[in-house]
């Protein structure tokens, strides 16, 4: 990757949405392009919104991270709903979990820096 996106948040979003890519070829079809499309879309969209914060000012930075932070806590929803109903089993489920979880310590930091001096 080139130095722009040398963040190690974005980094880690990269590494969720491989791991996830992987993961397809075992969806069960009827999921594939309900569930599962959500959540990947999603992993994009928050990645989309980590470079999109990266490049605005301090100030300008806060909305957009609240809204990747939206989007990362209903991506949970959605990884925990996958393992309820049996389309991922409980160890995919943790590897997900797992790094969505350090994601969203890493923007929680992130964004608490954007709010205080």
């Amino acid at each position: 990757m080139t130095e722009e996106f040398d963040i190690p948040i974005f980094k880690k979003g990269y590494d969720l949405y491989k791991m996830f890519y992987t993961f397809r070829t075992l969806i069960p079809k009827q999921d594939k392009y309900t569930i599962w499309q959500k959540s990947e879309n999603l992993i994009l969209e928050i990645l989309e919104g980590i470079l999109s914060a990266s490049y605005k000012q301090k100030f300008e930075k806060t909305p957009v991270l609240e809204k990747t932070s939206l989007k990362l806590n209903v991506l949970r929803v959605l990884v925990r709903l996958m393992k309820d109903t049996k389309s991922i089993d409980n160890k995919k489920y943790c590897l997900l979990e797992e790094v969505v979880d350090e994601i969203g310590r890493m923007l929680g930091g992130w964004l608490k820096s954007t709010v205080s001096r």
